[in-house]
């Protein structure tokens, strides 16, 4: 049966959450704790009577510390709990993202959303049973800590054995380094599917078209919904090269293939898709995207 503890500083959800995770046959003891520093203390009470936690369920906004900021004491444990963020903003994925959380759980909870989260929790717990007889770091692991620091500070010490075994060749492993496109500015963005939150890149999206109060999302793989309005994406990304074409669609200008222009009016072609051009985002396409004497492309010469 799975430990659990939930961080809320508004009574109402935390209730619910705790209700929710209780009917879960899974689900073991569900403690609650009404801010981030409760959160801590539960953690550090549970370690000293050895009944550590499977898994942290944090609000983000939490007055003193935040969920975040749990999270990041939570990283420097030896054994750290899985973290699930549980919020009604989905504005701070990708800094769940960073503090590597297992899941983001947008309110109200869905129990069949929530079903799958326990689901991911039980499968982590499971994994150390069946990898620590080959993992050198579990001889090292502190049998009994006391409280979050002491764990913190046990963590390096499985690194004295394998710095002992120089490798023979260290030449090889630099060539993978410089060949590895990993930009720092590249947002992660969280997004629903099937039930199920992933992650994909910025760098992913090729073009963006607004649904309502949601936008989509299209990637060279498929497509997926955000909870966000175009115009909010619009002011995040456009210093990431990204330009509002139309009232409904913002375009990555470094995956548009053609710019074609038709009894005047002009379009785009991204990623297959011809997008419509707005007489407003006319001229500022054609400052970006043409030389200063050179006119678009008919749509009869780009078709042949």
């Amino acid at each position: 049966m799975l430990r659990i503890l939930v961080a809320d500083d508004e009574p109402h959800a935390l209730e619910e959450l705790v209700y929710l995770l209780g009917l879960n046959p899974g689900v073991g003891p569900v403690e609650s704790a009404a801010d981030g520093a409760a959160a801590l203390l539960a953690l550090d009470r549970a370690l000293r009577e050895d009944k550590p936690v499977d898994a942290v369920f944090l609000d983000v906004r939490m007055p003193g510390l935040d969920g975040l900021e749990v999270a990041r004491v939570l990283s420097r444990f030896a054994e750290p709990p899985p973290v699930v963020f549980v919020t009604a903003y989905d504005d701070f994925a990708v800094h769940a993202f960073e503090v590597r959380a297992l899941d983001y759980l947008l309110k109200p909870v869905r129990a069949q959303r929530l079903a799958e989260t326990v689901r991911r929790i039980a499968e982590r717990r499971a994994e150390p049973a069946t990898a620590s007889p080959a993992s050198p770091a579990s001889p090292a692991s502190p049998a009994s800590p006391a409280s979050p620091v002491s764990q913190a500070a046990t963590a390096p010490e499985p690194a004295a054995p394998e710095a002992a075994a120089p490798p023979a060749v260290p030449a090889p492993a630099a060539p993978p380094a410089p060949a590895r496109p990993a930009p720092a500015d590249d947002e992660t963005i969280a997004v629903e599917l099937s039930g199920v939150t992933r992650f994909v890149r910025r760098s992913e999206v090729r073009h963006v078209e607004a649904c309502g109060d949601y936008v989509r999302l299209h990637l060279e793989s498929g497509s997926c919904l955000l909870r966000m309005p175009l115009s909010s994406l619009e002011d995040q990304w456009q210093d990431a090269g990204f330009v509002r074409v139309h009232r409904r669609h913002l375009v990555a200008t470094g995956h548009i293939e053609e710019l074609l222009a038709d009894s005047g009016r002009l379009s785009v072609r991204v990623a297959g898709a011809v997008l419509p051009v707005s007489r407003r985002s006319n001229r500022r396409l054609r400052e970006l995207l043409l030389p200063p004497s050179g006119p678009p492309r008919s749509r009869g010469t780009a078709d042949g």
